[in-house]
């Protein structure tokens, strides 16, 4: 009876081998994509007869051909501008599919543990990365801002662990997830830390690498004319304008003749639709074709200066900078400048300066 259940056991090994063997040659038919988003995460071609890849890819193909086709179309507007920036700084643009799987490209996701935007920085991370997050105005939200943080994550990582596939997982569990996962295993091995038997990693980071790289496929069949599918493309990109501290994204939409939802929509960092007044001057998203229009149609108020009226001497000394005596004196570089008829902001050791101070700084320094 043994012998017979050894027999049957191995019969069975053989055919799920077999069978697996046979789906990703199948594989290769349906995703020739699959060489170049290997290459491109640095995952061995050899992955893609992995047996628990396989079973994820039959079990789950369905329904990320569905999510895939639902967040194209979300966010075809802010595609270009996120592969744009990832490309000019040397991560790949198929780093656009980690936003997908974040966020499906969804600006203003929120997820249980309090992650928001199309990258899904908690506060502390965003903050580290010079996000600004507050109750008027939160830079998660904001394409530029948010996928240029990402990249830099993203670059940090790639240099810790060398590999990209070990970027991404730690993207998703932590660097000290994946480190721990590398120790243990004593290896960093793709078909290794996603075993499912071994768990060296979170079962959801697991899943995670595995739906990257099926996104992967799937969007770049396409991209690459595997496949058929014509259903979306990349399209409408868009561009960023500065607008005034206080200005009312309804007024810019009349303007521009557009939705106000629309652009509103663009603009999610933007809360209540007004522009903040923490700065003189912020950045908005706004269609590409709209360019012209808003050139032509919003005027930009030069700002009053107000030059002050006491003024205090300074001899320049070795090293100095006009940058560096403004701040020494709370003084504007510009009315420096004016003040002593300086062409540029090249000075000359002994020379003479009239610095504008306020009142303050003036009795400080006559004292």
């Amino acid at each position: 009876m043994r012998t017979f259940i050894r027999y049957f056991k191995s019969i069975l090994f053989l055919y799920t081998l077999c069978v697996s063997f046979i789906y990703a040659i199948s594989l290769e038919d349906k995703y020739p994509s699959y060489t170049y988003v290997f290459n491109e995460f640095d995952v061995d071609e050899s992955y893609l007869y992995d047996e628990e890849f396989i079973s994820f890819v039959s079990k789950y193909e369905k329904n990320l051909k569905s999510f895939y086709k639902r967040s194209l179309r979300r966010g075809k507007e802010i595609l270009p501008t996120m592969q744009g920036l990832l490309v000019d700084d040397g991560v790949s643009d198929l780093f656009i599919y980690l936003s997908m799987v974040e966020s499906g490209f969804s600006t203003d996701a929120v997820s249980p543990k309090k992650a928001v935007g199309l990258w899904q920085f908690m506060p502390a991370t965003a903050k580290h990365y010079n996000l600004t997050v507050c109750n008027s105005y939160d830079e998660r939200c904001d394409t530029v801002s948010a996928t240029s943080a990402a990249i830099n994550y993203l670059n940090k990582l790639h240099k810790q662990f060398g590999k990209w596939y070990l970027a991404a997982m730690a993207y998703n569990c932590g660097e000290g997830c994946v480190s721990r996962a590398i120790n243990r295993a004593r290896t960093d091995e793709l078909s290794v830390l996603t075993d499912e038997r071994s768990k060296y990693l979170p079962h959801e980071t697991r899943q995670y690498i595995k739906k990257l790289l099926l996104l992967a496929m799937i969007g770049e069949n396409l991209t690459l004319g595997f496949s058929n599918d014509k259903s979306d493309n990349l399209e409408n990109p868009l561009i960023e304008v500065d607008v005034l501290a206080g200005t009312l994204l309804k007024e810019i939409a009349a303007l521009l003749k557009m939705e106000e939802e629309k652009l509103l929509n663009l603009n999610r960092s933007v809360k209540n639709g007004v522009v903040p007044h923490d700065k003189p001057m912020y950045k908005i998203t706004i269609p590409i074709e709209k360019m012209y229009a808003f050139y032509l149609r919003y005027e930009q108020p030069v700002p009053q200066k107000h030059y002050k009226s006491h003024m205090v001497s300074h001899n320049v000394s070795l090293g100095e900078t006009l940058e560096s005596i403004a701040k020494q004196y709370e003084a504007d570089t510009e009315e420096i400048k004016i003040s002593n008829h300086l062409a540029d902001e090249f000075l000359t050791v002994d020379d003479m300066l009239v610095i504008p101070v306020k009142q303050t700084i003036f009795e400080k320094v006559a004292k």
